[in-house]
C-alpha cells in the first residue's frame, strides 16, 4: 500500500496558505518564517535598506565546518618515513607532509 504525505505551510503572520520558508538571521541568531507571497516581500522591502548598507559576513569567521576526513596519522607517518621525509616521532605532522601524502594517494 502507498502512502502520500502532502505538507501545507500556512504564513505565521496571517494564516493564509505560505508559498514560501524565509530564512534570515539578526544577533547571532537564526529564523526561518512561513509566508505567503505578498509577506515574504514586504519583509524583503522592510529590510532592503539595511541590507544595502550591510557587509556580508565573512566565511572565515568562527564557525568551522570540516567536512574533510583525514588520512590516519600513523599511516602518514609510515608513509613519510619509507620515503625519508622529515617527520617527529611525535606531536603534530607538518601540513607539507600531509599535502605530499594526499598528492601521491
Amino acid at each position: 500500500m502507498a502512502q502520500r504525505v502532502v505538507v501545507t505551510l500556512y504564513d505565521d503572520i496571517d494564516g493564509s496558505e505560505a508559498a514560501e520558508t524565509v530564512v534570515f538571521g539578526l544577533d547571532g541568531k537564526s529564523y526561518e518564517i512561513d509566508l505567503n507571497e505578498t509577506n515574504a516581500e514586504e519583509l524583503r522591502k522592510a529590510l532592503d535598506p539595511y541590507l544595502q548598507a550591510a557587509r556580508k559576513k565573512s566565511k572565515s569567521g568562527k564557525v568551522y565546518r570540516h567536512t574533510a576526513v583525514t588520512p590516519d596519522p600513523a599511516a602518514v607517518r609510515a608513509w613519510a618515513r619509507s620515503r625519508r621525509l622529515d617527520v617527529p616521532p611525535r606531536g603534530r605532522i607538518p601540513k607539507s607532509v600531509y599535502e605530499a601524502f594526499e598528492a601521491a594517494n
